[in-house]
């Protein structure tokens, strides 16, 4: 892991990210009704730093994921990789920077095809990229196996032998196979037991120090998250709410992420801890609030809370929240 407050020369810088769904038909036949997935987000990861994201359900981050990855356009804003603007790339422009950018998904058996072994699941990204002849190839996947705590007999079976934990291994040796920069681990734990996500915690993180790799984390988790990352960055509704780095969370101060501070189970069945509960739902990315996207949920909101968006801006060294009173939050 990185040490707070080394300077990191950027992988991936993006900016002012936006990403809208149009609402097909609706209710009435309403036209131009859209999903605001992604709003304005700007953000960048260090390279060989983990950035862990965190949020509720459905408040975009892996479409965030999605777009700095290109497998989605974005609406508007910039994504930067390793120095060069890709948010306009062509497909045929962009071929060569995929090798550098790979996924690891939520689900690791519906994203391993069934019908091919899992030494076909690891070669295949280098058969599309014409990386090595077939020995080099073969080599090389009962490397990927070994490196993921796998026998090289694995490469001759299918998804379907294997447990939970197995099969997310083979995805991740999948997502190794080309030696990416960037890696983007999308819920990668959150499939499997908990007797099993330390050991791919733990895999994920041997990986880095062995490669150098860079990872966005993406969980709802933020036990886990904490364990893995270097800095956190709190979503919601499609926004950035704080970022911060990692052992600072508890020092972490606007009221959304002291509230899912608060739901993070305690192992000791003795210990007491004030649970902050929001009240009300969720809004609809479909009709967001004016002001803060928070307000409707937040105990300590005013009117320039319903009425102005907060400004993201730093509020102590590699701190920053968006939140019109988040130094008066330290007295609460």
């Amino acid at each position: 892991m990185l040490l707070s407050g080394v300077v990191m020369e950027k992988l991936v810088d993006i900016q002012n990210l936006v990403k809208h769904f149009p609402v097909e038909g609706g209710w009435f036949g309403s036209k131009g009704v859209k999903v605001h997935a992604v709003n304005g987000v700007s953000l960048h990861i260090g390279k060989g730093e983990t950035l862990g994201l965190v949020g509720e359900s459905g408040c975009g981050k892996s479409t965030l994921g999605l777009l700095i990855l290109r497998l989605m356009d974005a609406d508007n804003g910039k994504i930067i990789f390793d120095g060069a603007d890709i948010t306009q790339m062509s497909q045929k422009m962009l071929r060569p920077l995929r090798r550098q950018m790979q996924v690891i998904f939520q689900d690791p058996f519906a994203s391993l095809n069934p019908r091919m072994t899992v030494g076909e699941i690891i070669e295949e990204p280098l058969i599309v990229h014409h990386m090595g002849t077939k020995g080099e190839r073969i080599s090389q996947v009962a490397e990927l196996l070994r490196l993921v705590g796998l026998p090289s007999d694995a490469a001759g079976r299918y998804p379907h032998e294997f447990s939970g934990g197995q099969r997310q291994r083979v995805g991740i040796a999948r997502a190794l196979a080309l030696k990416p920069k960037l890696v983007i681990a999308d819920e990668p734990v959150s499939a499997l037991d908990v007797s099993i996500r330390g050991e791919i915690i733990n895999l994920l993180s041997d990986l880095q120090e062995k490669f150098g790799l860079t990872y966005l984390f993406i969980s709802h988790d933020l036990t886990v998250v904490e364990h893995i990352s270097n800095r956190i960055a709190v979503m919601y509704l499609g926004k950035i709410m704080e970022l911060f780095p990692a052992p600072s969370i508890s020092e972490a101060l606007h009221p959304y992420t002291q509230a899912l501070i608060s739901a993070v189970p305690i192992p000791d069945p003795r210990a007491k801890k004030q649970r902050i509960i929001l009240e009300g739902d969720v809004p609809s990315p479909i009709s967001m609030p004016k002001g803060c996207p928070f307000h409707p949920r937040c105990k300590y909101a005013k009117d320039i809370c319903r009425n102005t968006e907060p400004a993201y801006e730093s509020y102590r060294d590699e701190c920053f929240a968006a939140c019109h009173f988040i130094r008066e939050m330290r007295c609460l």
